[in-house]
């Protein structure tokens, strides 16, 4: 049964998620502050944390910074903000991803699945090739096909597109692509990167103005769908 431990300081958010991730199946550990939070991750190891930004004492930046130092367990954080600065402020502390409140239950199972499907995943494919809709990615070979014809990518595109894959279905930050892509010393330059995607949109989108793969997260960043 999956573990789920939802720190959130609102009695009815806890209530909620309690009854709709159990009658899910799912097994639900609950902390109503970020101290209780981080005793409960420590004493239960969940597999999935569900964190709301906003409590006093300690927040939910501050807790995803400390449950970082020592623990891999997917986190999805929910939050009344919704500005992008606390989103992509979020997801570089390392938040694998967020929800802005008010929310469906569906929504979330979905975002749920989709981190635990990462789990287990490391810089290196988990296996030689994946496809998507037509779209295959052969690591070993860095090749790329669309609908069974080569796709000519530079290195830097095949690196770009290799790294949204092999976080499929997370929003990866601006900061965090071009750090990993081309350097820290790259870390702002926003503009190199809205290049490269839609270089790349241009080759493996078959319409590039309605992209089926690379979706924009809108002044965070980009995803790579598999659910579309």
């Amino acid at each position: 049964m999956t573990r789920a431990l939802v720190i959130d300081d609102e009695p009815q958010i806890r209530r909620a998620l309690r009854a709709g991730l159990e009658s899910n199946g799912y097994s639900v550990t609950l902390a109503e502050n970020g101290e209780q939070g981080l005793d409960l991750a420590a004493l239960h190891s969940p597999d999935v944390v569900i964190l709301d930004l906003a409590m006093p004492g300690l927040d939910g930046f501050q807790v995803c910074r400390q449950l970082r130092e020592w623990s891999k367990v997917p986190i999805i954080v929910l939050s009344v903000r919704e500005g992008e600065a606390d989103k992509i402020r979020a997801l570089d502390l390392g938040a694998d991803d967020y929800l802005t409140k008010p929310f469906s239950i569906g929504e979330l199972l979905a975002r749920i699945r989709a981190v635990l499907r990462r789990m287990g995943s490391t810089d290196e494919p988990p296996v030689p090739s994946l496809s998507f809709d037509g779209l295959a990615i052969d690591f070993v070979r860095r090749k790329v096909t669309l609908d069974d014809r080569e796709v000519h990518l530079t290195p830097t595109e095949y690196d770009l597109l290799r790294e949204l894959v092999l976080n499929a279905d997370r929003v990866l930050t601006h900061r965090q692509l071009l750090t990993r892509i081309w350097g820290v010393e790259y870390a702002e330059d926003t503009h190199t990167l809205r290049v490269h995607i839609a270089n790349l949109r241009n080759k493996i989108e078959r319409d590039p103005a309605r992209p089926r793969f690379i979706h924009t997260e809108p002044r965070v960043g980009y995803r790579f769908r598999t659910d579309v």
